[in-house]
């Protein structure tokens, strides 16, 4: 008989709120990364009003940020879909590895939380889970947390953006890759959990150096989520 407690498949308004407040202080950091990219897409020529519905709709900072590089008076469709599917292809095993609490889900919530997935909120959510907790509050409470930052950051970098024109010589840069570090060490260690890690970094790495940029992303992922599906965790 099964003693996972059911509500860890229940989405409430508690949670949700819990989630929120959960995500506030990174979320600090994200409104920073907004600005920058506001910022930037100035410069590239592109008016208020599509920065915003950008950010807005798309909500994925790494393949924005990307797309100003390929911008242009011509812009050239096919490297542009391939560069921003690449980039988000993660996106995809992020997904598949909440299957198993979002199907309990109807789907017009389960579509909902993932419009606001991002690395933070699915790598506290899964946690939560992993421990027999519902994470689903950190997940949509949390992602519309950083959405919201998302959006505000990027408002204030058409406006205020020139204050911060190199996040990176702040270290800024490294907050979100701290972060998640963090959630990798906090999780659980076992010798399934460190082979598919190193697999995973290797084979990104390989792909960072002899692959087509920003290749190494969806590689490691793929490297690393195809050793788990074939190495099964031992169910007690």
């Amino acid at each position: 008989m099964s003693n996972v407690n059911p509500d860890i498949y229940s989405l409430s308004y508690s949670q949700v709120w819990s989630g929120f407040k959960s995500l506030l202080p990174i979320s600090s950091f994200v409104v920073i990364f907004g600005a920058a990219f506001g910022l930037a897409a100035t410069q590239t020529g592109l008016d208020n009003s599509s920065i915003m519905l950008m950010s807005s709709f798309v909500f994925a900072g790494a393949s924005q940020f990307a797309t100003l590089e390929l911008w242009g008076v011509q812009i050239s469709l096919i490297p542009l879909i391939v560069t921003v599917f690449f980039i988000n292809a993660r996106h995809l095993l992020m997904g598949a590895s909440l299957y198993p609490w979002l199907r309990h889900l109807p789907p017009i919530k389960r579509y909902s939380i993932l419009l606001v997935i991002s690395d933070a909120n699915w790598a506290l959510s899964l946690q939560a889970f992993n421990r027999g907790e519902s994470g689903m509050g950190l997940l949509f409470g949390g992602g519309l947390a950083l959405w919201l930052a998302w959006v505000l950051g990027t408002g204030l970098g058409f406006y205020f953006g020139n204050v911060i024109h190199h996040p990176a010589l702040l270290g800024l840069d490294m907050v979100m890759a701290c972060f998640l570090l963090a959630m990798v060490v906090g999780g659980q260690k076992n010798l399934r959990i460190l082979i598919i890690w190193t697999i995973a970094a290797c084979s990104s790495l390989l792909a960072y150096w002899y692959l087509p940029e920003n290749s190494h992303v969806v590689v490691g992922a793929l490297f690393g989520g195809i050793v788990g599906i074939f190495w099964k965790e031992k169910q007690l």
